[in-house]
């Protein structure tokens, strides 16, 4: 793709209410997919990287540490194995109205740019305002924080304190920082990282999928065995209800590919195909792993394990039992790679829509990459290690994540309604979305009847702050004065730019 870098004036009144000229760098692009005003980021991902970013996001180290939360509420084998089943259904359903909405509406930006197109900018502002602050970056930190534990661990083994929190952190904000800069550096090294870990944790799934089935070979299937794997199920509904929220968080990550939809090669074909090849691949990989944890391990050792596959290996793999925690420091490192890259290109997004300051808009004029979006995702992460314990406040702000799942889906059945003549790539069967809103809405309340706690007070006022944030920054389209000098900084310094047409309306009819 070729690109021309030249500067401007910007309009002459803002020049004047600002009391000096400004200029601004702005790209030219030739490569524009539908022929309309230029875009700044190149078509570069495939399905084969699709796939990966999908299956990589997806599987972070919950199949590998602690896969119980599932087990405690459902108290049996049996009903745990189904529970995980149909947490991947549910993950496919709302993906797959993620696809029906992304061929109709293809933006990059995932859940902003169809909220925006179905509900106006209000509600997409807002979404934005809690994931590129909270959610996506907070999400970010803690899978680093795990890489940060297992790479540690080794060195602390026979410790009775274990490793120092200092050094955890340390690892943790290492992890971070090169993920940064290989994001930064280019799309495809960025998913060429994402391939490679991608392949690696799917070989170690591979290894205890394969030592599972030689255990039932030796008959080692007492715990999985249909006629007792269902005694003992809890009667209590609602616990199932928590056990379903604890297995949609390992599958959370189902989405990312959408918020990448303008840089996936032929997305109309590639975005509805990465999606069914990769969900239901990592939910016969979750389902095969847990029936294979259960020919080693007791329901009540594996509920005692503190890191299931690490005891896994230990008694299955002797003196390559250091395979595990590898394969689990790989895994979260992948993880966290699609959610750097994931997350920048949502802050990407909303600037260009004037939703976030103009800077994180802007591209790298010779990596094409969205720089200063993915820098300012990796700052806030690595803020977000410097307290002693935010994970709680996050898991507060996590039923926030099926409020927008839940808008979304419903975003599908009412463009139905109102926009009945609109090219559908793919169309889906109205079930499906009304199956993913009717489970949003309980997820979105379980948490919330379960265990009311002022912290949620906390997630409501931010909200407040946020729709209250809107209507100076987005409606009016305030901007304090120093941000031109802070914008013309940043962009000499780091040789960013904003794409030409980056506010022009995209979507396909």
């Amino acid at each position: 793709m070729s690109s021309e870098l030249n500067y401007r004036p910007r309009e002459s009144e803002k020049a004047a209410d600002n009391g000096h000229d400004v200029k601004q760098m702005e790209m030219k692009n030739d490569d524009d997919p539908f022929g309309e005003e230029k875009v700044g980021l190149k078509r570069q991902v495939g399905l084969l990287s699709g796939i990966a970013l999908i299956v990589g996001s997806m599987i972070g180290s919950g199949i590998f540490v602690s896969p119980k939360g599932v087990l405690v509420n459902t108290e049996s084998v049996g009903m745990s194995l189904v529970i995980w089943t149909l947490c991947g259904v549910l993950a496919t359903f709302g993906a797959l109205c993620y696809a029906e909405l992304g061929t109709m509406i293809p933006k990059s930006g995932g859940e902003h740019a169809y909220l925006n197109e179905i509900y106006g900018p209000p509600i997409a502002f807002l979404f934005a305002w809690t994931a590129i602050i909270v959610l996506k970056p907070s999400a970010l930190a803690i899978i680093s924080l795990s890489f940060g534990e297992y790479v540690v661990a080794p060195f602390y083994e026979g410790s009775e304190c274990g490793p120092p929190v200092s050094a955890t952190k340390l690892v943790a904000v290492l992890c971070v920082i090169l993920i940064v800069v290989i994001n930064c550096a280019s799309v495809k090294a960025a998913t060429a990282v994402q391939n490679f870990f991608t392949v690696a944790k799917l070989l170690a799934c591979a290894l205890i999928i394969i030592i599972g089935f030689i255990e039932m070979g030796k008959g080692n299937t007492e715990y999985i065995n249909p006629k007792v794997s269902f005694q003992g199920s809890t009667a209590n509904v609602f616990a199932y209800g928590l056990a379903f929220y604890q297995g949609l968080w390992a599958y959370d990550g189902w989405n990312q590919l959408n918020y990448i939809t303008e840089e996936l090669i032929n997305p109309y074909r590639n975005l509805p195909l990465a999606i069914v090849i990769g969900i239901p691949l990592v939910t016969t990989v979750y389902l095969m792993v847990n029936i294979s944890y259960f020919t080693v391990m007791s329901p009540d050792e594996l509920l005692q394990s503190g890191a299931v596959a690490v005891t896994f290996a230990d008694r299955t793999l002797g003196v390559m039992s250091w395979i595990m925690p590898v394969a689990v420091a790989f895994s979260t490192f992948g993880a966290a790679n699609g959610n750097c890259f994931a997350c920048s290109r949502l802050s990407f997004v909303a600037a260009r829509e004037g939703h976030m300051p103009q800077l994180l808009s802007m591209v790298q004029s010779t990596t094409i990459t969205p720089f200063m979006a993915i820098v300012t995702s990796g700052f806030i992460a690595i803020l977000m290690m410097i307290p002693s314990d935010f994970n709680q406040l996050v898991n507060y702000f996590s039923f926030a994540s099926w409020l927008v799942y839940g808008a979304t889906a419903l975003g599908v059945i009412t463009l139905r309604i109102t926009d009945k003549d609109a090219i559908r790539p793919i169309k889906i069967p109205i079930p499906i979305p009304c199956i993913v809103v009717l489970s949003s809405v309980y997820l979105i309340a379980a948490p919330i009847i379960n265990d009311p706690s002022v912290e949620f007070i906390y997630v409501i006022i931010f909200l407040i702050l946020g729709i209250v944030m809107y209507f100076p920054v987005v409606r009016f389209k305030y901007q304090p004065r120093f941000m031109d000098s802070v914008t013309v900084f940043f962009q000499l310094l780091f040789d960013v730019a904003p794409p030409k047409g980056a506010n022009e309306d995209e979507r396909k009819e």
